[in-house]
């Protein structure tokens, strides 16, 4: 018996699922590139299948977590009659030192991509320091 045999000769009565399927859930770790300049860090996250109402971004003593929800539309003319992702959810947290001011954090939400802008405090920014003759 072939695996496309096995799989059109399956249970889809929604009433044999088990309670473990429907909680079933996987988190997954986004991908990030994190650049830093003089003026601060810009974290780039991906984040497929993401919407703005499934995201949420936090900053709390020095710790950012970024939680998400993927949304895996199915077709209305379509039944879904296996699937091995169910919605994946996201979940990334970071240690933002005292440099960085947390409450002016800029993010953006673009084709999956969450962009979070972090600027550095005044105080922490690199400045040149002139030198007399004397």
């Amino acid at each position: 018996m072939s695996d496309a045999t096995q799989i059109a000769q399956r249970e889809t009565d929604p009433a044999s699922r088990s309670a473990a399927d429907e909680t079933r859930r996987l988190t997954l770790t986004p991908a990030v590139d994190i650049f830093e300049d003089s003026h601060g860090v810009t974290l780039l996250a991906d984040l497929p299948g993401v919407t703005r109402e499934r995201l949420d971004v936090n900053v709390h003593g020095g710790s950012l977590t970024i939680e998400a929800q993927s949304a895996v539309p199915t077709p209305a003319n379509l039944r879904l009659s296996h699937a091995e992702i169910r919605a994946p959810h996201f979940s990334r947290q970071f240690a933002v030192s005292d440099d960085f001011d947390t409450s002016r954090i800029e993010a953006n939400l673009k084709d999956g991509v969450l962009r979070l802008t972090i600027p550095r405090r005044e105080e922490a920014k690199p400045r040149r320091i002139d030198v007399s003759l004397g």
